[in-house]
């Protein structure tokens, strides 16, 4: 089983969806959880987009990466799921896993009527449920996690 952590700024919207693909989809190989920079509020969007794909996050809590961390969480892979432009305020954990950066847009940001963020949001779910999907396929493959360790070996070589 692996253990994988995604990180966002507040775990309020990408990483609480990412957590919840992950668990639904690859449960049995893989357990994610979720954490933000600072503990934010669930956004009430992506709660409904979620339902809208049979998958229930209305009871999840917001976490702090740093609480995780505390508490000597282990993680084999940390998935920072930040827009390009925060990416920088997103923490890398500390420890041997492998980093990997996947960038969506902030629900938070979105503007419109309710139907339009509500849209926005759906398609934010779609391309994180892709990347999800997309994640358990390659991370199935043994070379995918060993590959990463020969080549961290090898740079603290030089």
């Amino acid at each position: 089983m692996y253990n994988i952590l995604f990180v966002c700024i507040h775990n309020s919207a990408r990483s609480q969806m990412a957590e919840a693909f992950l668990n639904h989809s690859g449960s049995g190989k893989f357990n994610a959880e979720s954490a933000g920079i600072e503990k934010g509020k669930l956004n009430p969007f992506v709660i409904r987009a979620m339902q809208d794909v049979g998958i229930d996050i209305s009871k999840n809590e917001t976490k702090e990466v740093f609480d995780l961390f505390r508490r000597g969480k282990l993680y084999h892979a940390v998935i920072t799921v930040c827009e390009k432009e925060a990416a920088e305020r997103c923490p890398i954990f500390p420890g041997k896993v492998k980093r990997i950066a996947w960038s969506f847009p902030d629900p938070s940001k979105f503007t419109g009527t309710e139907e339009e963020i509500l849209t926005k949001v759906r398609n934010v779910r779609d391309e994180i449920k892709e990347k999800v999907i997309q994640f358990i396929a390659e991370a199935g493959d043994l070379n995918f996690w060993i590959q990463d360790r020969v080549i961290e070996t090898s740079e603290n070589l030089h």
